[in-house]
Formats: structure tokens, C-alpha cells, sequence
């Protein structure tokens, strides 16, 4: 290959952190699994209805949060190894926040005594008009756009839990693409606000790339946490999504970002080998928020966010179906699926787990696929 000495040695390097990571997770990995039972950080039935799906019973009591393997080990050694100021403060810093978000999500609903509920808005209209106290009814009224969000946030979620609730995450998610967004566009300099146009080459839309990023940040920490719920599911294509984005990187001469991609994959070889069916332990809110969120971080980096529904294809298929269904609940009173999202559809339909999980994965192959190939152009 007539490739530089620079490109060979971020190559070596690349592989080299991605088998540390990967031998590093599988040495801690049975402290964790040993903690979360410990400590009964568990999937139970009373917050997870598909528990009750015939086979998936047998899921029940396996631990959750299994994505803290992935989340501390690459940030630990990006620390000590790869923290450069410019490039991997800010993706270690997202990624953290959005795994506390989840990590608080995943506690809450394993040790909190009962399900958090939120008023009705046609209550709350009630109170403002027959309240006693007058200025109880003046902070209703203040505060009844507030209440109207948190109600419509419903639409895109479960009802509440003993977790956090949607609007809640929401925010916190909006807070991590905010962080995103300034870093992007008033610390990396100006040809950081350009967007690749696939066959098109780049544009700078200025300021409105800012809602831009926050947009695709959400999008995608939801979209990985909503593909988590089969085993292996959302850790093979996180491995195949990471892997692509450490070529694309190293072709961009990205040094950092190339160092911390591959970290993710070793990190994902072993938490998929322990997540395979029968799981040892499932990733849970703290890891697939954590890593959704980095996976978009790196990919608007790279330059490539209009690319993120390719690269992240399965995990945008997944988003869509959830969307679909709300929209065909909610305007056309049925259901387009059997079930959101999209693999319990086909689980409902009679594939097994095992079927399911491994046609996602060559599907998502083939389209991430396709993503390196437009990126190159």
C-alpha cells in the first residue's frame, strides 16, 4: 500500500487503542456484571411491557446498564491517552452527560417506590378556574405552557414511569446538542460550520447550523435507545456504524477522532460478546444515550451530518417506525405496525430474536455501505 508514514501510524495507533479498549472491557466486565446483580439493577416487568411477549419473559431479572462497560472504559483511556483539548473534550463530555441522563433513567425506575405521574391538562384547566387560593391559579396559568408540553411530549414515548419522563429527556438531550452546537460553531472555526453535500461538495449555511446539530444529536441518542432492545442488536451495529467511522476519520487525517472511534469499537467487540443471546448483561438508557450521542458528535465532526441517517441506518429505521406509529395512532386511530419499533414487528410476526437481530445487522452493513461510499464523493 503507498500510504504516508502518517497514515500508517495513525492506523497502527487506531488498532492498537481499539485492542487495548477491547482487552481492558474484558477485564472489568465481570466486576460489573457482579455490581449490577449486587446491586439488583435488573429488568422487571413493572417498566418494561414487552417483558410479557412469550419468550422475552426469559429476560427478566437480566441487568440492565451493562452499557457502563463501553461508556467508562472509553473514557477513561481517552483521558489519559487521547485527551486533546480541541477535539475530545467536548464528545466525552456530550457522551457523559447523555449516559447520566440515561444511567438516572435506569436507577429511577429500579429503586424508586412508584410510578411519577404528571397532571392531565384538562386538570390542570380545572384548577385554574376553581383553585382556592388565587395564587396557586396565577402559577397555573404561568405555567400551563409548561404543563402543555409536558403532556404533548407523551406522543413521542411511553406513559410515565418510575423513570424519567420524555419531556425530561428532552431537555437534558436538547442541553447535550446546545453543548455541541456552540463547541462546533465558535471553537473549531469556520470550516467546521460546512456541511457535505454527497456529490456536492460543501456548504456553509452559517448560524443555522446550530439548530441543525441539535437536531440530529437528539435524533440520534434516541434512535440508538430505541434499536437497544434485542440482544445484540443495538452493540453489532454500533461495532459496524464506529468501525466505518474510524476509516472515514483516518482518511481525514482526524487523529483524535480517529483514536477515540476505534476505542468505541473495542469497547462494543466486548460488551456485543457478553450481550449475544443469552445476554450476560443489556446496555440499558446509560450506554445507548451515551453512545447515540457520540456516534452523532463524531459523524457532524467529519463533516458528514447529512450522512448520519445512512451511517446510523438501523438506528434511524427504528426512529422512523416509532414516528410512524404515533402518527397512525394518533391521526389515523390504528396501528401500521404490530408493534413499535420496528423489531418487535417482526418478532410479532414469528422471526425469532436471533433472526431478527442478525438481518438487522446485514441490512444496516450494507447501508453503512453505501454511506462510505457517498462520503467519499
Amino acid at each position: 500500500m503507498n500510504l504516508s508514514p502518517e497514515s500508517l501510524e495513525l492506523i497502527r495507533h487506531a488498532i492498537g487503542f481499539a485492542l487495548l479498549s477491547c482487552l481492558l472491557s474484558f477485564l472489568w466486565a465481570p466486576l460489573l456484571t457482579k455490581l449490577l446483580y449486587k446491586f439488583n439493577i435488573t429488568r422487571r416487568s413493572e417498566y418494561d411491557a414487552t417483558l410479557a411477549m412469550g419468550a422475552r419473559k426469559e429476560k427478566r431479572g437480566v441487568p440492565i446498564m451493562g452499557g457502563l462497560l463501553i461508556i467508562l472504559t472509553v473514557a477513561v483511556l481517552t483521558y489519559l491517552f487521547n485527551w486533546e483539548r480541541r477535539f475530545t473534550w467536548v464528545p466525552i463530555g456530550v457522551m457523559l452527560l447523555a449516559a447520566l441522563l440515561g444511567g438516572i433513567d435506569d436507577i429511577l425506575n429500579n429503586v424508586y417506590g412508584k410510578k411519577r405521574r404528571l397532571r392531565n391538562l384538562s386538570h390542570v384547566l380545572r384548577l385554574i378556574r376553581v383553585h382556592k387560593s388565587w395564587w396557586t391559579r396565577v402559577w397555573l396559568t404561568i405555567t400551563l405552557p409548561w404543563a402543555a408540553f409536558q403532556r404533548s411530549s407523551l406522543w413521542l414515548g411511553s406513559h410515565p414511569g418510575k423513570g424519567l419522563h420524555v419531556h425530561e429527556r428532552l431537555l437534558t438531550q436538547f442541553a447535550a446538542g446546545a453543548l455541541t452546537a456552540y463547541w462546533i460553531y465558535f471553537k473549531l472555526g469556520e470550516s467546521w460550520r460546512e456541511i457535505h453535500i454527497p456529490f456536492d461538495g460543501f456548504i456553509n449555511i452559517g448560524i443555522w447550523i446550530i439548530p441543525l446539530i441539535i437536531l440530529f444529536v437528539m435524533a440520534t441518542a434516541n434512535a440508538v435507545n430505541i434499536a437497544d432492545g434485542m440482544d445484540g442488536l443495538a452493540g453489532g451495529s454500533l461495532i459496524i456504524t464506529f468501525s466505518a467511522l474510524t476509516l472515514l476519520s483516518w482518511m481525514q487525517g482526524l487523529h483524535e477522532i480517529t483514536i477515540l472511534n476505534a476505542t468505541t469499537v473495542g469497547a462494543l467487540i466486548t460488551y456485543t460478546y457478553f450481550n449475544v443471546k443469552p445476554a450476560r448483561f443489556q446496555m440499558g438508557d446509560v450506554g445507548s444515550l451515551g453512545l447515540g450521542a457520540l456516534l452523532a458528535i463524531n459523524v457532524i465532526v467529519m463533516n458528514n451530518m447529512l450522512l448520519l441517517p445512512l451511517l446510523g441506518f438501523i438506528f434511524y429505521l427504528e426512529l422512523a417506525s416509532v414516528l410512524i406509529q404515533v402518527f397512525g395512532r394518533t391521526f389515523l386511530g390504528r396501528r401500521i405496525f404490530r408493534m413499535a419499533p420496528l423489531h418487535h414487528h417482526f418478532e410479532l410476526r414469528g422471526w425469532s430474536e436471533e433472526k431478527t437481530v442478525m438481518r438487522f445487522w446485514i441490512m444496516h452493513a450494507a447501508v453503512v455501505m453505501l454511506g462510505i461510499w457517498v462520503a467519499l464523493y
